[in-house]
């Protein structure tokens, strides 16, 4: 039979991103749970040499290290007709001609060679009154079997012009600025879509507790994020994930944004983008990114429970995040180039009081070391007075040191600080008349939960007077 696994955990953002994709479109999958399962978890890292990379997709015996959901619908063939499966064989010529029609018509199918599947030939003769007949096709539950291309053309509607929805505002980015930049502008009754590449929630969505959002004490951030994304949900705002933005221009008074999933058209947009978590920059570390080098704990940390592991920074996020490691990790060390933390002090005080933690201040990230099968071993350390190198042996390790904003396909559209970030009026409009960008984006911005969903109200102010 056709057969789908996804290796992935509950809380891994991509994984509900493709679980949710999946489901949308009827899909047929098993989940396993590698938090749960070991065997499942050596698999992925056989899979992906030596890293834990989630999800991991196994369709018909091939693996695919997380697709994004442009890659699940060419591989599954999802298409906004129905899902179509083609069953064939290389030597076919009909089959040739089928798969040569369909890609150049941008159809996205699942092929499936009748000759390597017995199943699948099996399939076809049940189909086809018991004779093999390639190739077959299933448009949904539908079965063609050798359609030409006249047939193909009338039942797929290839070549009709399809009626493209014109948005009041695209939001891009579903993060916190985002949702309530679409709850605002949905309540001022303009339709609104959100395009999101990956999770909805953004970095908030991967903070395991939040404790200076108002009216909340204590709050995980996938909570937030996912009653925030309800209540955007109520107002009639449409959220798509997976989708990303790789250029938007103008076009007359409208805006076209160009993804990975065709195009979009908007009179209005607003950009929040969020951002990206910054590197060291020092040897081994892009080799040794999801295996051993981690930016998320929540997303990785349960991969090191009991062992031992080094944070990296000393700003609240690097004590956020190491507290919340020492409660199920052996031991952490947080290295810190400063001589003092510029962590807020309610994390540093909280400190001595956590015996699985030991703190190295002033000290300088030289190289992550790996050991003689190239796997993460630990960091080397040099202290900044005496210029005395050390290495801290280590299962692995976090870095949080800082935010990249995501403008990089924006760049050549709108203008830029030096450092990256949209530069802003007062509600938020850049400097193309429309567009306006809100959050961790945003010449200075504040990142924070509570600051991210202000910007999203000014922005949708300055979406509702650009309607004016």
């Amino acid at each position: 039979m056709n057969t789908i696994d996804l290796y992935g955990a509950d809380w891994c953002p991509d994984c509900q991103r493709a679980k949710a994709y999946l489901k949308e479109h009827n899909i047929d999958f098993n989940f396993i749970d590698v938090d749960l399962d070991k065997e499942a978890t050596a698999k992925v890292e056989a899979i992906n040499k030596g890293k834990r990379i989630i999800p991991t997709v196994i369709i018909n015996d091939k693996p695919f290290t997380n697709p994004d959901n442009a890659t699940l619908a060419n591989l599954l063939g999802i298409n906004k007709q129905g899902v179509i499966k083609l069953y064939g064989a290389d030597w076919c010529p009909d089959c040739q001609r089928a798969k040569a029609y369909l890609q150049n018509n941008e159809i996205n199918f699942q092929y499936i060679e009748v000759d390597k599947n017995k199943w699948a030939a099996d399939l076809v003769e049940q189909t086809n009154n018991g004779k093999r007949i390639i190739p077959t096709v299933f448009i949904n539950e539908t079965s063609y079997t050798n359609p030409d291309n006249s047939i193909l053309k009338t039942v797929l509607d290839i070549g009709k012009e399809a009626e493209q929805t014109v948005f009041d505002t695209v939001i891009v980015g579903a993060g916190a600025a985002g949702l309530t930049a679409s709850i605002y502008i949905q309540r001022d009754r303009f339709n609104s879509l959100i395009l999101e590449k990956k999770n909805i929630g953004g970095n908030a969505f991967l903070t395991e507790k939040i404790e200076n959002y108002p009216g909340f004490t204590n709050i995980s951030g996938p909570d937030l994020m996912t009653k925030m994304s309800e209540q955007a949900k109520t107002y009639g705002a449409k959220i798509e994930t997976g989708v990303a933005v790789n250029k938007i221009h103008k076009k007359g008074n409208e805006f076209v944004l160009e993804t990975n999933m065709g195009e979009y058209v908007s009179k209005s947009v607003v950009l929040a983008l969020g951002s990206t978590y910054r590197l060291l920059g020092i040897p081994n570390e892009a080799d040794l990114i999801g295996g051993g080098v981690h930016f998320c704990a929540t997303c990785d940390g349960a991969f090191y429970r009991d062992r031992e592991i080094i944070v990296i920074g000393g700003g609240n996020s690097a004590l956020e995040e190491g507290i919340f490691l020492s409660g199920f990790c052996k031991k952490v060390s947080i290295v810190n180039r400063s001589k003092t933390f510029s962590a807020s002090e309610t994390y540093i005080d909280k400190l001595p009081s956590i015996k699985n933690i030991e703190t190295y201040m002033n000290k300088e990230s030289v190289a992550f070391i790996k050991d003689e099968n190239g796997n993460f071993k630990g960091l080397e350390i040099k202290d900044n007075e005496t210029g005395e190198v050390e290495a801290l042996h280590a299962d692995g390790s976090f870095i949080f040191i800082g935010l990249i904003p995501n403008t990089q396909n924006v760049k050549d559209f709108i203008d830029l600080d030096a450092r990256g970030f949209i530069k802003t009026t007062a509600l938020g409009e850049t400097s193309v008349k429309g567009v306006f960008a809100a959050g961790d984006c945003r010449e200075g911005a504040i990142a924070q939960v509570a600051a991210a969903t202000g910007e999203g109200v000014l922005a949708s102010y300055g979406v509702r007077n650009y309607f004016k």
